[in-house]
């Protein structure tokens, strides 16, 4: 059968390797990796990277219920042009994906407007185990567990709720690491110190490292007990790293994640950005951004994500920093953000792919994705590394308009992204409405 496209001379970055030749794509699959190919469509993509696309096991899209924020629709149209062929999406909606009507209900909404693969949370609560325990593994990429403040009834602070959870969850438990008895002592002192309305820099001592730590050290002590396969995610401490295994991550059943923000801003960026990196966990300080920096380059950080989650401007601007929203829409930037880290010598770049696209693949045992590998989905994205692109030129395709990047220059610039097997974006133009696939998983149903 003749190939439908082919990326021509291309740069292929994939499993630690970079290999110089034709990726050839027939239909939705890789069909042939190296040497010469021809096909119906012919991109020559000399002097590029190609490179699978990311996976993002952390995103806020807000629908249902918030979708003057961002929709389905529009995030993940967003997140093509970022180079994201793939995300799983939170529970923390309107209504809480906490229950299997909830959750087939959203992979319903997918099906009608995402243009990437998705793949949705069960949420757990403090009373939701039996759906915990009954969840289809076909279904849901894992189980979101806020073990700090978070939305509505979904922060899961009874001991006994949180020993069920992890010693019943059929799937990988994912977790939101703050200890909110901390959060809420710092904060009050805050206010009462500075009359209501702390300075942004104070962000980072209110949701502490200390309170980090109080929380990702019981989830790590709490699936060590019950055996239990943990993912923590947006890691910010240098602490903390001390919790996780340096080494391959298919030899862990505690595995950790770091987000692209946390790897780029520090405490000195609150001065000029403002509550436009306000987050929850929040960026901390740059000794905290170094020390995850080197648990990525040991491999003790297994996965790179963005938490993407937006807010309009109104709301991040409208109020005092302290009652500001916390999140940050990020995923038209991450990955030429942690490209540029790459140039800066930071990372190598098959340790950025390895984050991006290989492990999150392996961490949720997707099926026949996250690799460049013939017989494969071709998910995958074109990268010029010498695209010298400015941030502020380019329109933001994120609902809420704004970006935390606006005053950046990137060395590099993704000019493809396919999906599926289908073009989707080309040099700054969506060029398919073409709907994503719904995650699968290499798992007993």
């Amino acid at each position: 059968m003749r190939n439908t496209i082919v990326l021509k001379n291309a740069k292929i970055v994939n499993e630690g390797h970079i290999l110089d030749g034709d990726l050839a794509i027939c239909k939705d699959r890789i069909s042939q990796i190296g040497g010469t190919a021809v096909g119906t469509a012919e991109i020559d993509v000399a002097g590029s990277w190609v490179l699978p696309g990311m996976i993002d096991d952390q995103v806020h899209f807000r629908e249902p219920g918030m979708e003057h924020k961002a929709t389905i629709a529009t995030e993940s149209r967003a997140a093509l042009v970022g180079g994201i062929t793939s995300y799983m999406e939170m529970p923390n909606c309107i209504p809480q994906t906490t229950t299997h009507e909830n959750l087939l209900a959203k992979h319903n909404r997918a099906s009608r407007s995402s243009v990437a693969n998705y793949g949705f949370y069960l949420g757990a609560t403090n009373d939701n185990i039996e759906e915990i325990k009954r969840v289809d593994a076909q279904l849901a990429c894992g189980v979101k567990v806020f073990m700090g403040a978070s939305t509505g009834n979904m922060l899961v602070d009874n001991p006994q709720s949180l020993e069920n959870i992890f010693a019943s969850c059929p799937l990988v438990i994912a977790t939101h690491c703050e200890d909110s008895p901390t959060i809420q002592k710092n904060e009050s002192e805050a206010r009462r110190l500075y009359g209501g309305d702390p300075p942004p820099e104070l962000h980072a001592e209110i949701r502490s490292a200390e309170a980090c730590y109080l929380s990702s050290s019981l989830a790590v002590a709490l699936a060590k007990k019950h055996d239990a396969r943990l993912h923590v995610l947006h890691l910010t401490t240098a602490r903390e790293m001390e919790l996780f295994e340096v080494g391959a991550m298919e030899n862990k059943k505690i595995t950790a994640e770091v987000c692209v923000h946390h790897l780029i801003f520090d405490a000195s960026h609150y001065s000029s950005k403002k509550a436009s990196i306000k987050c929850n966990p929040s960026i901390k300080s740059a000794q905290d951004r170094e020390a995850l920096r080197q648990a990525v380059n040991e491999n003790r950080i297994d996965v790179i994500a963005t938490d993407h989650a937006p807010h309009t401007r109104e709301e991040k601007q409208s109020v005092k920093f302290v009652d500001a929203p916390a999140g940050l829409p990020l995923v038209e930037y991450a990955v030429p953000a942690l490209l540029e880290l790459v140039t800066q010598g930071v990372f190598e770049l098959t340790t950025i792919v390895d984050k991006i696209a290989h492990a999150p693949a392996r961490r949720f045992e997707l099926r026949d994705r996250g690799f460049l590998r013939e017989g494969f989905f071709a998910d995958i994205i074109v990268v010029n590394p010498n695209g010298n692109s400015s941030v502020a030129a380019r329109p933001v395709w994120s609902k809420c308009g704004w970006t935390p990047f606006d005053d950046c220059r990137f060395a590099n610039e993704i000019t493809h992204t396919i999906v599926n097997g289908n073009l989707m974006y080309d040099n700054g133009e969506l060029c398919s409405a073409q709907s994503g696939l719904p995650l699968t998983y290499d798992r007993p149903k």
